[in-house]
């Protein structure tokens, strides 16, 4: 079964890469109560063992906010029976968990347009059995799209099972080619628009969902925001602008998010581009948040932090940095500010959270909340508060 405007995504894959989003998006954000479109693919996400985790990041993403694909259910046996939302944020949003792809597929009145592989191991490459799932998921007829650095559109046995059942092979991935790829030229500094980027203390650490929330708030008070992402969750999300950073070579980071950022500004004329994080600047596993920096040089930046979490993500003998050191490198590396403070509310408990933004809040001297669990208005009092120029103006009643 192959997705909605198939044509037209061809072509659009042809000539973008496999990074563009379906053209057929109509926003759904359970959370907010947000109605979930009809009109779009349908999808199972695969998270074996990991839902709810670091390394189910992408899963986690998807279901709390999805514009390119309608989520029908999640997989892992481990949660089986449960409701995602339940699991994610203590509310229901009416995505089961089930046990295995044939209760995915049994449960539907026509199969899943999409099985998507929604994990981020680090090794980002598919194990055996992951393997095994996504050509069963080809022999029912359901297209692939996966973010691995593994691409699947190259494995010979996973790209025969694709042609010879007529399905697509979605690899998020998989940059342009490099002879389309551009280097950075400066244009970003003809953009009018004010940039944000939302960073972090580590990677896996909830920028992509903070980023999220923020762009949608924003709109709601009626400041044009746009967010551009920079990942493959937000990019099989249906972020329409953006790139997978960690998959371009180096010399073309700048360059291509650049590209994204001032395509974002000509076509929607935004009052804000927000600009989603990777890793973090002071990791140094990643140089994402580097050329991040470089290529958007933002007037501001929103910090994410998870106080709980004792160590970065796969490293365990590498202790998490203050909030405080990474403000003062970010401030250095860049000619920016940070803004605001965001917390990763993990394995806190609700009085936690409040002390933990209050202790924050008297150290750095800014404003300090949380996406998911504190009143949206506090984060986007975090922006306007800071560039007031964006906040309404008083009516005047006439004398």
């Amino acid at each position: 079964m192959k997705p909605i405007n198939e044509e037209k995504l061809e072509t659009r894959l042809s000539t973008m890469g496999a990074q563009a989003p379906p053209d057929m998006v109509v926003s759904h954000l359970p959370l907010a109560g947000h109605a979930i479109s009809r009109d779009v693919p349908t999808a199972v996400v695969y998270c074996e063992g990991n839902f709810g985790r670091i390394d189910g990041k992408t899963a986690n993403g998807l279901v709390r906010h999805s514009q390119a694909y309608r989520v029908l259910s999640v997989i892992d046996s481990r949660l089986e029976g449960r409701d995602s939302g339940q699991v994610l944020d203590n509310v229901s949003n009416g995505i089961p968990i089930l046990q295995d792809l044939e209760a995915a597929v049994v449960r539907e009145a026509t199969n899943p347009d999409t099985l998507i592989y929604g994990m981020a191991p680090s090794t980002g490459k598919l194990s055996p059995a992951d393997r095994e799932i996504v050509l069963d998921a080809i022999a029912l007829g359901m297209n692939i799209v996966a973010g691995l650095h593994e691409y699947l559109g190259d494995d010979p046995e996973i790209s025969a099972a694709a042609k010879a059942a007529d399905v697509t092979i979605r690899d998020i991935r998989k940059p342009r080619p490099s002879k389309d790829m551009r280097l950075f030229d400066g244009s970003i500094s003809k953009v009018r628009a004010l940039r944000i980027a939302v960073l972090g203390t580590d990677c896996a650490i909830g920028k992509r969902t903070t980023a999220t929330v923020l762009a949608q708030a924003l709109n709601a008070r009626g400041v044009r925001t746009v967010l551009v992402g920079t990942g493959q969750t937000g990019l099989m999300q249906g972020a329409r602008y953006g790139v997978a950073m960690d998959a371009v070579p180096p010399q073309f980071c700048c360059g291509e998010l650049e590209r994204a950022i001032v395509a974002a500004s000509q076509e929607e004329e935004p009052d804000v581009i927000l600009i989603e994080g990777q890793g973090s600047l002071s990791h140094p596993a990643f140089c994402t948040s580097a050329f991040i920096l470089r290529g958007s040089q933002p007037q501001a930046v929103i910090l994410q932090h998870a106080p709980k979490r004792a160590h970065r993500c796969d490293f365990p003998d590498m202790p998490m940095p203050e909030p405080k050191d990474e403000i003062a490198l970010i401030e250095a590396f860049a000619e920016t500010r940070v803004i605001g403070l965001t917390l990763n509310h993990e394995a806190m408990s609700e009085a936690e959270v409040d002390h933990e933004m209050n202790r924050f809040a008297r150290e750095l001297g800014i404003p300090v909340t949380d996406a998911l669990t504190r009143p949206v208005a506090r984060l986007t009092d975090m922006v306007l508060d800071a560039f007031p120029q964006f906040r309404p103006m008083p009516v005047v009643a006439a004398e």
